[in-house]
């Protein structure tokens, strides 16, 4: 919005008026506008640490209601900023809010769904995510119409979510699986009594029992993930997928997506319109994912959308090879192209990594590991998100058309690696995917090799 760039960043003003309608790569490359923007993501993989042991501790309801805290006052910050300073200690705030929230909530959810309702469950968090992408970005369009304080508006409004959410922290239960954990055996089963709509409850509650003392015999869950027979879940769940979620190119259009649309030299207000366009494309991708998925299967859907993203990323990167950066105004029908590849490629992405790449890595975990594999899911997806967020302004400034294509051979790479890599999760219980391992032409050597030790040691 031009007056939030007036206020703060006037030099990236000066520069996008005096090119107002041509196509510039540089056009907004400044690191304190990508620190604005990266920081709310390098704050939330911090506090994913202290939300661990909150989540653990104290329960989920409490990283719940600390994460609301964090939004509130983040929001509140941003929209009374005077100086950048101000933002950024906003933006921290509202990353530490994602930080609980993301420990928070998919564990909350996963823990109160019934087992035959989990997936959908699951998804439907991506759901309302991508929801909240779309609501914000008409947002945006509507209040960069409200000259001189629309942008604080905008930025104020993340308050109303924010206590919406303390408000569901307070009145909601705690989950019987954190409870147990905390030996308020009495209250976790009237609980499961509640949420299940029955009171024949005691075989869950026993496995309940069991599950908590069982995690509880693992005194270092992350040391556990390192060990040689978990490798498989380290490589794929904890680093691989959420590494390559982020990889894709695809949150660098969401964040930037208003930029991205000016650099190609529409207006501020038809930037924002194509803003509300990717966005809804992904939300009706997520609806297509939670429909299908289970019938497809994950690799499928991995799969056929990577080679989609990989010609899109192409066809991208081929049109503005010829038609852009020479600081002529973009001609409308090639603008509108790229427009409509981008959508596809949100579409696509929408229906596979977004929602696959977390609900994927929560299906590979055994028990005793879950907890510490969560964490890590979570810091590896912020890690690269931060990461990507802070240089890919400066990366499109320098490497211009060839941006995207290093995108189309990232998407390859990650295509490949789920290929030769990933079994199909669809349909196996969680507690028995420890034996697709001891199938697969990769991992069995690991798992087998393990298993060899772990016979051999009584007789040593």
């Amino acid at each position: 919005m031009d007056d939030f760039l007036k206020e703060f960043f006037p030099k990236i003003y000066r520069r996008k008026q005096a090119h107002l309608h041509e196509t510039d790569y540089c056009k907004y490359d400044n690191q304190l506008l990508t620190l604005f923007t990266s920081s709310l993501y390098f704050a939330g993989l911090v506090s994913t640490f202290g939300a661990s042991y909150v989540t653990r501790n104290k329960g989920r309801r409490a990283s719940i209601l600390v994460g609301a805290v964090s939004f509130f006052l983040g929001g509140a910050i941003n929209a009374g900023a005077v100086n950048i300073t101000m933002l950024i200690i906003g933006r921290i705030l509202l990353g530490a809010g994602i930080g609980f929230g993301n420990q928070a909530v998919p564990l909350y959810l996963s823990e109160m769904a019934p087992a035959k309702h989990r997936g959908a469950v699951n998804q439907l968090f991506q759901f309302t995510t991508c929801m909240g992408i779309l609501i914000a970005n008409l947002i945006n369009y509507k209040t960069d119409k409200i000259h001189k304080w629309g942008w604080r508006l905008s930025l104020g409004l993340a308050t109303v979510p924010a206590t919406l959410m303390f408000v569901g922290g307070l009145a909601l239960p705690e989950t019987p699986n954190s409870l147990v954990e905390q030996g308020r055996l009495e209250e976790a089963k009237r609980v499961l009594v509640k949420v299940r709509g029955t009171p024949n409850v005691d075989a869950e509650f026993a496995d309940l029992i069991e599950a908590s003392d069982a995690a509880r015999a693992i005194k270092h869950p992350f040391r556990n993930l390192l060990q040689r027979k978990n490798r498989p879940q380290l490589v794929l769940g904890a680093l691989g997928i959420p590494a390559f979620q982020q990889l894709t190119g695809m949150n660098s259009i969401l964040f930037y997506a208003p930029i991205l649309f000016q650099t190609l030299g529409f207006g501020s207000g038809a930037s924002l319109i194509s803003s509300v366009l990717t966005s809804g494309m992904l939300v009706l991708a997520t609806l297509v994912s939670m429909a299908l998925v289970d019938r497809f299967g994950r690799r499928a859907f991995f799969l056929e959308a990577g080679f989609e993203m990989f010609c899109y990323m192409i066809a991208v990167a081929i049109t503005l090879a010829f038609k852009f950066g020479e600081g002529e105004a973009l001609p409308k029908a090639i603008g509108w192209f790229l427009v409509v590849i981008i959508c596809l490629f949100v579409f696509a992405y929408g229906r596979s990594w977004g929602p696959l790449g977390w609900l994927v890595p929560s299906e590979l975990f055994p028990l005793e590991t879950r907890s510490a594999g969560q964490s890590m899911v979570v810091c590896v997806n912020l890690l690269f998100t931060a990461l990507i967020a802070q240089c890919f302004l400066v990366s499109l400034c320098h490497l211009k058309y060839g941006i995207f294509l290093l995108f189309a051979g990232l998407i390859f790479i990650m295509s490949s690696f789920i290929f030769f890599l990933l079994p199909e999760t669809k349909r196996v219980p969680i507690e028995e995917v420890y034996l697709l391992w001891k199938d697969h032409w990769f991992w069995k050597k690991y798992v087998e090799d393990d298993d060899e030790k772990d016979i051999k040691k009584p007789t040593t």
